[in-house]
């Protein structure tokens, strides 16, 4: 053969025997893209043992410090006209949010069992501080409401606030333990004696005329019913008869009547009953995208009553704008869904029954106090959890929040989390505990 032809032919391209890969499909390429991405590794980060702890301890120290903020902005001007210092209420209410920083780490820190120990002492003193409001000479009114009682000097209790904490820890402790008896299936063991317990502290509270946290322990009461799984019939009835009552106490109350009037109001009515919801959307709509800035609103000064707790939204959104009203609005609804989290990830009946009860009150009482701020529901005199005035309030709400964390620290995977942070001693010994602790259970176990 030729030297030319061998040549031509170990130089010339072979042929292609497979076709040239083809460009990738549109599904792949959907799924690839930046908002998928974005949307994969976001739920990898909530998916992480101890991402629930942190969205509840940081939206809710968020909140609390925002709160202490717009306390003093929203109340400096009517601590002036009543003679007493600018920071007046700031200061009690920073006060309030240290002592409940310490119950909540107390709260945190304390093990599940202890918690549910802790449940019918805190009822039954619950139970006997509200009954000893309608002694007369101990108990005090304010804004048309006996529920008070003085601590000495300018500081008073309310211990229907404390009857929501109450609620919550004692119906846990009971549903948990009659679902670890297979009871819960039978209706009037998931109805007594819950019900009947949550009607005398209703009782109690409507003795003293606040109807706005009686509708808070409503909806707690209606939240154990529905996580432990209450049949439609029984939950359609029981919420029946709650509607039942509440609008009879309505209608035979000439001041809640005029409260639910002023729904959609455009003008403050006769005898200005409507002044205050009126004036709280004068607030939101006169604060545009960012507000008029920190301090600067002009509607705390003496034309929105009580703007420094019930109305406190209507002052943030005149200062802070949209944005500032939308960050507290995102802070409220990350809290809420990692308290859902911990609920629905967790196998403990008690755990799950306290922290959908926890969720149930405070997502509750904030959507009625924002609801009556922008005008869609009537005026409930409750305030806007971790953010109004009042440490009685302040107080048993840090107190939950505790529960919630102690509750997301139970996790194992949490907890497991949280001991690989410890330095190498802390965590060689927490790991001898575990094993001390397992070891004792076996042996008990084969007793």
């Amino acid at each position: 053969m030729p030297a030319d032809t061998d040549r031509s032919r170990r130089t010339a391209p072979r042929p292609r025997t497979t076709a040239p890969p083809a460009g990738r499909p549109l599904g792949a390429r959907l799924r690839d893209n930046p908002v998928t991405r974005f949307r994969r590794r976001v739920q990898r980060a909530w998916d992480r043992p101890l991402t629930a702890y942190y969205v509840i301890a940081g939206a809710s120290v968020l909140l609390i410090v925002l709160g202490l903020i717009m306390v003093y902005s929203s109340s400096m001007v009517y601590a002036i006209n009543r003679g007493l210092g600018s920071s007046y209420f700031f200061s009690k209410q920073l006060v309030a949010a240290l002592v409940g920083g310490v119950l909540l780490v107390i709260a945190a820190r304390m093990p599940v069992k202890l918690h549910r120990a802790l449940a019918y002492p805190i009822i039954v003193g619950s139970v006997a501080l509200m009954a000893l409001v309608q002694v007369p000479g101990i108990g005090q009114e304010i804004n048309g409401n006996t529920n008070w009682i003085s601590l000495g000097g300018p500081f008073q209790i309310q211990p229907s606030e404390f009857g929501k904490l109450a609620l919550v820890l004692w119906g846990a402790d009971l549903l948990a333990r009659k679902q670890e008896r297979r009871l819960l299936a039978q209706w009037k063991h998931l109805l007594v004696p819950l019900v009947p317990a949550a009607f005398i502290l209703l009782g109690l509270i409507m003795l003293g005329g606040d109807m706005g946290t009686a509708v808070i322990l409503t909806a707690i009461l209606f939240g154990l019913l529905w996580i432990a799984g209450a049949p439609t019939r029984l939950f359609a009835s029981v919420l029946a008869v709650a509607v039942a009552i509440g609008a009879l106490l309505i209608w035979t109350s000439p001041n809640r009547m005029a409260r639910l009037s002023c729904l959609g109001a455009t003008d403050a009515g006769p005898a200005d009953i409507c002044l205050q919801p009126l004036h709280g959307s004068y607030a939101l709509a006169s604060g545009g995208f960012f507000g008029s800035g920190l301090g600067a609103g002009v509607e705390k000064w003496g034309q929105l009553p009580e703007a420094h707790t019930d109305f406190i939204f209507a002052v943030t959104g005149e200062e802070l704008g949209l944005a500032g009203t939308l960050s507290v609005l995102a802070l409220f609804a990350a809290l809420g869904y990692a308290g859902i989290r911990v609920a629905g990830r967790t196998e403990d009946p008690f755990v799950r029954y306290a922290a959908g009860g926890v969720i149930t009150w405070i997502m509750a009482q904030a959507v009625i106090n924002i609801g009556a701020v922008l005008g869609l529901l009537p005026i409930a005199g409750v305030p806007l959890p971790l953010f109004s005035y009042g440490g009685s309030a302040l107080l048993p709400t840090m107190a939950a929040i505790g529960l919630l964390i102690a509750f997301a620290r139970a996790d194992p995977a949490a907890r497991a989390a949280l001991d690989m942070r410890l330095p190498g001693r802390k965590r060689a010994a927490v790991r001898w505990n575990t094993m001390r602790r397992r070891a004792r259970g076996r042996s008990s176990g084969e007793r």
